[in-house]
């Protein structure tokens, strides 16, 4: 009893740290307050399209997350023995799939980070130089956009051949990018279609000099995190290559089959988790805030 106690209280410490680090969730609860849960949504729907998940529904997830607990519970269990240490090794592979899905997400985003430059600076002379519309230009530089941005402009390019309407158009565009730059670039076209702005070209140079400096930022600092990257792999490496020699070294299995170590397996466990999460959040660099996402 004792021991399901001990599990549970891990368990649900972890369900904590995961929450406030993928989610931003604050609080010892389940799950946000009432009146955060429509900001949380929007969110979460936000980090889906960001992820490339916008078609993937959120039990689906779930239903893999429940899937690799029973393998990860399976394996930990073949290795150590016992339910305890199953426990904490099936709740540990449940954060894969959305582990996963962060990796894609950030790969997206970096990709679109490093094009918004070219296809900013495509807009302005697109608009300036050849005289086309502020939407013409959008549509003809979107079909030349990164493979993963084009379905998002060619959403918005079908509203507008339905419609003709250019803020419901950009409305759909951030939607399906779901992004800060995405967001910048929309309303500064939509501002100079409606009202004819003089500025365009002023206000689009300086975009893509103030994204060039971010892009490049970005780079470097990841090149100074390459050495600490690689040293976060031995979280999980180095602890599971020592707990698989002891295995293999006289009567090391029975070892772990008391109480004892039962229970020191999995306070490792969840100390191996924890420092593969504390360190993936350390060295995040900082998102920029959406502040033209609408409601």
């Amino acid at each position: 009893m004792i021991a399901l106690l001990v599990t549970l209280a891990g368990a649900y410490g972890i369900h904590l740290i995961y929450t406030a680090t993928a989610f931003h969730w604050r609080g010892i609860g389940p799950g946000p307050s009432v009146r955060d849960r429509r900001t949380a949504t929007r969110q979460l729907r936000s980090w889906f399209v960001q992820a490339g998940l916008e078609d993937t529904r959120p039990q689906e997830l779930l239903g893999a997350g429940v899937m690799l607990f029973v393998v990860g519970a399976v394996l930990t269990h073949a290795v150590f023995g016992g339910i305890v240490p199953s426990l904490a090794g099936g709740c540990f592979s449940t954060t894969f799939p959305v582990a996963a899905a962060r990796a894609r997400r950030e790969q997206r985003r970096n990709e679109a980070r490093e094009a918004w430059p070219r296809l900013i600076e495509e807009i302005r002379l697109t608009t300036v130089s050849l005289g086309r519309s502020v939407p013409q230009a959008l549509f003809e530089v979107g079909a030349r956009a990164p493979e993963d941005m084009r379905g998002a402009f060619e959403a918005a390019h079908r509203e507008w051949l339905l419609s003709t309407d250019f803020p419901r158009t950009i409305a759909v565009l951030k939607d399906r990018l779901a992004d800060a730059t995405a967001d910048a670039v929309c309303e500064t076209l939509l501002i100079a279609h409606q009202i004819g702005g003089n500025d365009i070209d002023r206000c689009l140079t300086a975009l893509v000099d103030d994204r060039i400096i971010d892009v490049q930022g970005r780079k470097d600092a990841r090149s100074r995190q390459a050495g600490a990257r690689f040293a976060r792999k031995f979280v999980l490496i180095v602890p599971l290559g020592m707990a698989m020699i002891g295995l293999s070294i006289g009567q090391g299995r029975s070892a772990y089959a008391g109480a004892t170590g039962q229970f020191l397996v999995m306070v490792g466990l969840v100390i191996m988790a924890t420092c593969w999460l504390w360190a993936g959040r350390i060295m995040r660099l900082p998102d920029e805030q959406r502040v033209f996402d609408g409601v």
